[in-house]
């Protein structure tokens, strides 16, 4: 082998093993690349990219163009995805534990739900440990609040209403009020609305935004019911993978995301509520009346939640009234 060859080779190993070093994931999201949550995970993406130098390159797949919303979860479980973001709600029949910021006015406030979170973060590691996978961070919807095309004063007038449901516990508010639960993932909510297939839902003025719901709906009463969360898992497998530093890389960005990520939320709530007025929505607290009926529900369904959950529920919300 004469000099140039050698040098030819030697660059072809050193390419060689540069792509093997290098790791490409796929993180699918339900949600539109111009949501906030999107937005911010891209940044975490762009974030892990730099701080590895290239060596891992993170793709995002927003508005379920490479999975849907309730498919994304096994995706990454299965290491069909490496990475994905979950609503966390959405899997409450799997474990009541996900389902626990989906229970209606137990957590109204941002600050009451990052307690929530953090008496729960220790058992939710170990419940998606269990399954293969880690939690890399949340982030939280605005405040809950309901959508109606026709004005309400009472839960007495939900009865009969087509009521979106994207999880569990939206399928039993549906039920105690009367109404008729449909499920209808986000990205399909503005076509259900303009079929008819639905004319109300309780969601974040965020969701509403999106889906430009105040060109079918005039009406949103800003409940505050609970804050649900996004979740952003890894397979672990595809995680342990990783070189140390590029894992200590993802980490600290994904602490990044999540520390971004609340402020945000909290920062859009606002903005959200202006927009959807500007666009001649009424946005209005609840009168008294339905505030009250709201509340009985909550407590209602706090109930049947610690029934399912058992003690670990009962540690957690123990801890969480502690804070």
């Amino acid at each position: 082998m004469n000099t140039r060859q050698f040098l030819a080779a030697a660059l072809a190993a050193g390419a060689l093993g540069a792509a093997h070093a290098q790791s490409k994931w796929d993180l699918p999201t339900a949600y539109p690349a111009t949501n906030f949550h999107t937005e911010n995970i891209q940044q975490f993406a762009n974030d892990v990219d730099k701080a590895t130098g290239g060596k891992l390159k993170i793709t995002v797949h927003p508005g379920a163009s490479l999975f849907k919303a309730p498919e994304i979860k096994r995706a990454v479980q299965g290491g069909q995805a490496q990475a994905g973001e979950i609503l966390l709600v959405n899997f409450s029949n799997e474990d009541p534990l996900y389902g626990l910021d989906g229970v209606p006015f137990l957590a109204t406030s941002y600050a009451d739900a990052l307690k929530l979170y953090k008496a729960s973060r220790k058992t939710l590691d170990a419940k998606l440990g269990a399954q293969g996978m880690m939690l890399l961070f949340t982030v939280p919807w605005p405040p809950q609040g309901v959508y109606s095309k026709k004005a309400l004063a009472s839960v007495a007038d939900m009865k009969g209403l087509k009521w979106r449901s994207y999880s569990p516990q939206t399928a039993r508010i549906g039920e105690l009020v009367g109404a008729q639960p449909v499920t209808i993932q986000a990205a399909e909510v503005a076509q259900a609305l303009a079929t008819g297939a639905m004319d109300s839902m309780i969601s974040s003025g965020a969701t509403g935004y999106d889906t430009k719901i105040f060109e079918h709906v005039k009406n949103f009463y800003d409940a505050q019911a609970w804050l649900p969360k996004n979740a952003i898992i890894v397979n672990k497998r595809a995680f342990d993978a990783l070189d140390k530093g590029t894992q200590e890389a993802v980490l600290k960005a994904a602490a990044a995301a999540e520390s971004r990520g609340w402020k945000l939320s909290e920062e859009k709530t606002g903005w959200y509520l202006e927009q959807l007025k500007k666009n001649g929505m009424n946005v209005a607290a609840p009168s008294p009346q339905f505030k009250s009926d709201l509340g009985k529900i909550g407590d209602t369904m706090l109930k049947e939640w610690l029934d399912k959950a058992g003690a670990d529920g009962k540690t957690v919300v123990d801890a969480y009234r502690k804070m």
